[in-house]
C-alpha cells in the first residue's frame, strides 16, 4: 500500500485515507462474520460496493490488506492495555502488570476472530508467521513488538525496582542460554538471562491459558475459565514477588 504524504493532506489524500480506513474496517467485519478463509478481496469489495480490481488501487494483494488489518488489531489491543496500565491505582508495576494481564484476557475472549488472526493458526493460513513477528519493519511486526513491550517493560520495572528470584546463568540449559542471550541483545535495557527466563515462563503461562480458553481447549474441564485464570494470575504474582498487589476482579 502506498504511504500517505507527510504534512497537511489534500482533499484527494483525505478521501483516499478515508477509503483505506473503510476497507480495513470492512475487512475486519468480513473476518468476524466469515472467518479468515472468507477474508478475500472479492468479499471485501462486494461489501463496499466496489470491484475487486478497484481495491488494488489501495492494497497490492490480499496479504497486503491482511498485514495492515493485523497491525491495526495489534495497535487496538495495545492501546487498550496501555489505557488500563495508565489508569491502574496504585500505579506500581506489579499492580499494572496484573491489571494489564486481565485486560489481555478480556480483549481476547470478546474478540475471538481477531485474536485468532493475531495469535492462532488463522493468521498463519494467510501470512507467513515470520512476517507477523520478528525484527523487521513491516507494519504488523512494529505493532506486535509494541504489544509485547507492554508486558516486557512492566516485568523489567518489577525486577529493577524490587527484584524477584531468578536462576543463575549456569543453572540454565546451555542452548537456552544462547537463545535468551540473542533475545536480550534486542532489548533496550540489558537484563540478566535469568530475568528473561522467568519472564518467558510467565508469558507462556499467561498466553497459554488465554489461548486455551479462547480456542475452546479447556472445555473438557471448565465451563468458566475465569477462576482458573485468576488462580494463575495469583501464582504469577508469587513468582514475580507482587502477590500482595493482587486484587480480585471488580464484581468477582
Amino acid at each position: 500500500m502506498s504511504e500517505l504524504p507527510a504534512g497537511p493532506l489534500s482533499r484527494r489524500d483525505r478521501a483516499r485515507a478515508d477509503t483505506v480506513r473503510e476497507i480495513k474496517a470492512t475487512a475486519r467485519r468480513v473476518l468476524v462474520e466469515q472467518g479468515v478463509d472468507g477474508l478475500a478481496l472479492r468479499a471485501v469489495a462486494r461489501e463496499m460496493g466496489m470491484t475487486a480490481p478497484g481495491l488494488y488501487r489501495y492494497f497490492a494483494s490480499r496479504e497486503d490488506l491482511v498485514e495492515h488489518v493485523v497491525a491495526d488489531l495489534y495497535d487496538e489491543l495495545t492501546d487498550t492495555l496501555e489505557e488500563v496500565r495508565d489508569a491502574a491505582d496504585p500505579a506500581t508495576p506489579g499492580f499494572q502488570l496484573l491489571s494489564v494481564s486481565r485486560a489481555f484476557r478480556r480483549w481476547a475472549t470478546t474478540h475471538h476472530a481477531e485474536f485468532g488472526l493475531l495469535f492462532g493458526s488463522a493468521g498463519e493460513r494467510v501470512l507467513d508467521p515470520a512476517s507477523m513477528h520478528g525484527d523487521g519493519e513491516r507494519p504488523q511486526q512494529v505493532a506486535s513488538r509494541r504489544f509485547g513491550g507492554v508486558f516486557a517493560a512492566l516485568v523489567a520495572r518489577i525486577y529493577l525496582e524490587q527484584g524477584f528470584p531468578v536462576p543463575a546463568d549456569d543453572e540454565l540449559d546451555p542452548q537456552l542460554q544462547v537463545q535468551l542471550r540473542n533475545w536480550c541483545t534486542k532489548l533496550p535495557v540489558a537484563l540478566p538471562l535469568g530475568v528473561m527466563s522467568v519472564f518467558l515462563s510467565c508469558w507462556i503461562r499467561l498466553y497459554g491459558m488465554v489461548c486455551m480458553e479462547v480456542f475452546g481447549h479447556l472445555r473438557f474441564a471448565l465451563d468458566d475459565a475465569e477462576p482458573m485464570f485468576e488462580a494463575e494470575l495469583r501464582a504469577l504474582g508469587e513468582v514475580l514477588g507482587v502477590a500482595d498487589e493482587y486484587r480480585p476482579p471488580q464484581g468477582g
